[in-house]
């Protein structure tokens, strides 16, 4: 594997380690700004509102340009958020600053995912997107714990300025990596072009599929820690290992589906739902015991990301026009699931159905998603027209990934 897709891991754990650090920051935070932690909840929610429009808005504007060029710019707008987050005054501006840091996030895995499958040849085009997103799986394991314990320790907004180093890595890492005849940009075919490729009705499949699979995920994850202390009787102190090994299992996952997508993309998908509904839907038994438990996490990890990669080729292949733009809107979709997923699993909890109930919610949001990834197979299958105009926007898939559709 090229040695460039090491670049494109630096800068995925960098953005991994501030969108989830600052969840465990939130009552320092909030102690700081005095406001209160539901009040400080909402730098989360910033964040992830700024993944969701910029993630398509940026891959579109910037569809013209050198990757190479896109990903360093963005990495440098993330280095501006973070750096302003560290010396935000108040509540208000760092509110601004997460929305600031989160707009780079989705373009930067879009573009980045492009460039990766860019450098290898088509039957290691999903093993390359799971070494990109090998970052973000790290960030869980390392990134966050430590830069959740340098908060602690010297102060929260130590943690965005150690970030914000961290970005400046992953430039220099880029400049010096990312060769130039690896950053084409995209066919100058304009904004209209680029929209035009969304159009298309196994792209918006695919989403789905994102939106269900990942909601299904963050429908338990959102509320692992109270599952962890009131069923299987961890301590409090004992979260913070546990949600590493969650870490564990995420990366172990995510390397597995690379590597199994390249084979079959469509089976990788499917086994990763079914795996995923199945994990889901053992977490009242599984919660019942401390042993048990810790398996849980590890294995609700390695479930859920073996989908990414499958599902971020899938939707790049089918808006092979626009490839970009798809896969920054799937990182959208994957936020979208973030917040929809704690949605229906806080409906569960507040309808008395127990603290593992959430789980059970996330089984069905697996199921949905598996249901989702069918109707995508049956519509491939008939060969259905994009975008209802009679013909298939993503029709030109490159020579050789025809293998990665079996």
């Amino acid at each position: 594997m090229p040695l460039a897709l090491l670049a494109l891991a630096v800068g995925a754990f960098g953005i991994g380690t501030t969108e989830f650090v600052m969840m465990g920051l939130l009552p320092d935070v909030a102690d700081d700004l005095h406001v209160s932690v539901p009040t400080a909840g909402h730098l989360v929610s910033a964040y992830a509102l700024g993944v969701v429009i910029g993630a398509p808005l940026l891959a579109a504007v910037t569809a013209r340009m050198s990757r190479r060029t896109v990903l360093i710019g963005l990495m440098a707008l993330f280095v501006a958020g973070n750096a302003l987050s560290a010396f935000a005054p108040g509540y208000d501006s760092l509110l601004a600053a997460r929305f600031l840091s989160g707009l780079p996030h989705g373009a930067f895995f879009g573009v980045g995912a492009v460039v990766a499958t860019n450098m290898v040849a088509p039957e290691r085009k999903a093993r390359s997107v799971s070494l990109m997103f090998l970052g973000l799986t790290v960030a869980n394991v390392a990134g966050v714990p430590v830069a959740t314990l340098m908060g602690q320790h010297l102060g929260w907004r130590a943690t965005f300025l150690g970030v914000s180093a961290i970005g400046l890595a992953a430039i220099a890492s880029l400049a010096a990596l990312i060769p130039h005849d690896h950053a084409h940009a995209a066919p100058a075919t304009g904004l209209r072009g680029e929209l035009a490729a969304l159009r298309s009705v196994p792209v918006w499949l695919a989403l789905g599929t994102t939106v269900a699979g990942f909601g299904a995920l963050f429908a338990a994850y959102s509320y692992i820690t109270p599952m962890l202390t009131d069923s299987a009787g961890f301590a409090e102190g004992s979260v913070t290992v546990l949600l590493a090994l969650f870490g564990v299992g995420a990366t172990v996952g995510n390397l597995a589906g690379g590597r199994l997508a390249d084979h079959s993309l469509r089976g990788t998908l499917f086994g990763g739902l079914v795996s995923l509904a199945g994990v889901l839907a053992l977490f009242p038994l599984l919660m019942s015991t401390q042993w048990s438990a810790g398996l849980a996490v590890i294995l609700l990890g390695a479930a859920a990301f073996i989908t990414g990669s499958p599902l971020q080729l899938m939707v790049m292949e089918k808006a092979s026009a626009a490839p970009s733009l798809a896969s920054s809107a799937n990182q959208a979709a994957f936020n979208l699931a973030n917040a929809g997923g704690a949605w229906i699993g806080g409906l569960a909890l507040a309808a008395g159905f127990g603290v593992t109930s959430p789980a059970l919610a996330g089984a069905g949001l697996a199921v949905l998603g598996l249901a989702v990834a069918g109707v995508a197979y049956g519509v491939d299958r008939r060969g259905v027209p994009a975008g209802g105009r009679g013909r298939v926007v993503a029709s030109h898939v490159p020579r050789g990934a025809g293998a990665l559709q079996r």
